[in-house]
């Protein structure tokens, strides 16, 4: 006998939303968001201008989201950052693990030695794009939210915007 109510309910973006790094440490959308979550409609997250500052909080924690560093002895970081909505349509985002990347050179990243893995994703939780985001040497440290997107010694990948969330991240940036 078959129970069809324990199969995965997916979290499902249904437009593109256009999803693009602002200036600073904001971002851009061209569209409203058409989100599901548990086969239930959202409420909308608005377009979004380049004065919408991102999350500073991280979505599974509740804290302000984990630098991520650069020193010359070790080379940089790459982590993954996910952008979603969640029921009320507010936008939130949730932050990977830190991997370490090969030694780059002053603020040129290194190459990757291992592809950052997606954060887990709470269940009030519907992405909508992400970004793979790098750090060099002698560069920045990078902290979602607050760090310009194009800091020196910061490489940012374009935004993924996606409907539901890959099996990986696309790591060419």
């Amino acid at each position: 006998m078959l129970d069809y109510l324990q199969g995965t309910i997916p979290k499902f973006n249904h437009r593109n939303m256009g999803a693009v790094a602002g200036t600073t440490n904001t971002m851009t959308t061209t569209v409203a968001s058409e989100c599901s979550l548990r086969g239930k409609f959202t409420t909308a997250l608005a377009v979004l201008t380049n004065s919408a500052t991102t999350p500073t909080l991280d979505a599974n924690t509740g804290v302000a989201f984990v630098p991520i560093v650069s020193t010359s002895a070790d080379g940089g970081q790459a982590c993954c950052y996910v952008f979603g909505v969640n029921n009320a349509g507010t936008l939130v985002a949730a932050q990977g693990a830190s991997t370490p990347t090969e030694l780059g050179v002053t603020t040129t990243v290194g190459r990757f030695l291992l592809a950052p893995q997606f954060p887990p994703i709470p269940n009030d939780f519907c992405p909508f794009a992400y970004t793979v985001v790098r750090t060099s040497p002698t560069g920045n440290t990078f902290t979602f939210g607050t760090t310009n997107w194009t800091a020196s010694g910061i490489t940012c990948s374009v935004f993924r915007n996606i409907s539901q969330l890959p099996d990986r991240p696309q790591i060419g940036v």
